[in-house]
C-alpha cells in the first residue's frame, strides 16, 4: 500500500525545502499563545487547524479587526474583547491536540461560497515511472462555512467553471497548477519513499497566485466522479490499481 504521512507539520516542512514550492506555501507555524498572537498581528486573519486530522474537522478562522478578536468554527462566530480570552476559548476547542497556525488566504468565491481546488497527482508505477497530475477539480464551501470539504457540506464544481470569472486563460492556469502538483509529488516522494499519490488543496488569491493549503497522501479519488470529463476518473482509478501492494 502507498505510504500515508499524517502530520501536516511534517509534510509542510518537507515541501518548503524546495524553493519552487516554498513560494506557494503560506507561512505556517506550530500554534502557541505567542505564535498565534504574532501571526494574527501580522496577517490580521489566520487559520488554525489540527496537525493531524481530515475532512476539515477542527479548522478555525481567527481574525483581529477593529480591536475585536474573533474566531469561527463551523458556522458559529465567537467574539472577544481580549486576545487572552479568545485564546483560552480556542484551547478548549483544540482538546489538547497539537494545532498549526497558517497565514489566512482570502479564497475566491463562486455564488457566495469560498472555493479551493483539489489537484490529484499520481506516480505512474508502470514503465513510465514518473509523476503526473491526473485531475483538477473545484470544491465550494457551503454558505457561512469556512471549509470546502464535501464531508462538511461543500459541493463539487469544475475548475473551469470556478475560474472563468477570474481569468481569460484558464488553460494556462490549469497547466501551471498541474506543473506545481508534479513538483510537490516529487518532493514528497523524495522525503517519504513509498508515497505514490498526493492530493493538493490549493487556494487562489485575487492575483491568481496558487497557495498550497494542505497536502494529503491519501486523497479521496471519488470526488473526481463528478468531473465533467469521465475519462479523468477512469485514469485516476487505473493509476491507483497499479500502486505497489506492499
Amino acid at each position: 500500500m502507498p505510504r500515508h504521512v499524517y502530520s501536516k507539520w511534517t509534510k509542510t516542512n518537507a515541501i518548503r525545502k524546495h524553493a519552487a514550492i516554498d513560494a506557494h506555501v503560506p507561512d505556517t507555524r506550530r500554534m502557541t499563545r505567542t505564535t498565534l498572537f504574532n501571526k494574527l498581528k501580522r496577517y490580521k486573519m489566520v487559520y488554525v487547524k489540527p496537525d493531524i486530522g481530515t475532512f476539515g474537522n477542527g479548522v478555525m478562522r481567527v481574525e483581529h479587526k477593529s480591536d475585536v478578536y474573533k474566531f469561527q468554527k463551523g458556522e458559529k462566530i465567537r467574539s472577544f474583547e481580549s486576545y487572552e480570552d479568545m485564546y483560552k476559548s480556542i484551547l478548549r476547542h483544540t482538546g489538547g491536540k497539537r494545532y498549526l497556525v497558517q497565514k489566512g488566504i482570502h479564497l475566491l468565491k463562486y455564488r457566495g461560497g469560498k472555493f479551493d481546488l483539489r489537484i490529484m497527482v499520481q506516480f505512474s508505477a508502470d514503465r513510465k515511472r514518473k509523476w503526473e497530475t491526473t485531475g483538477i477539480i473545484g470544491r465550494v464551501a457551503a454558505k457561512n462555512k469556512i471549509v470546502t470539504n464535501f464531508h462538511n457540506g461543500g459541493r463539487i464544481v469544475s475548475a473551469q467553471r470556478l475560474l472563468t470569472p477570474y481569468t481569460k486563460d484558464i488553460k494556462r492556469s490549469l497547466q501551471s497548477l498541474a506543473k506545481l502538483g508534479v513538483k510537490v509529488g516529487k518532493a514528497m516522494q523524495s522525503a517519504f519513499p513509498g508515497v505514490y499519490v498526493v492530493g493538493l488543496d490549493v487556494a487562489m488569491d485575487e492575483s491568481l497566485h496558487p497557495w498550497i493549503l494542505e497536502v494529503n497522501t491519501s486523497p479521496d479519488p471519488y470526488i473526481f466522479k463528478k468531473h465533467p470529463d469521465p475519462q479523468v476518473f477512469k485514469t485516476i482509478m487505473r493509476y491507483a490499481r497499479k500502486y505497489p501492494k506492499k
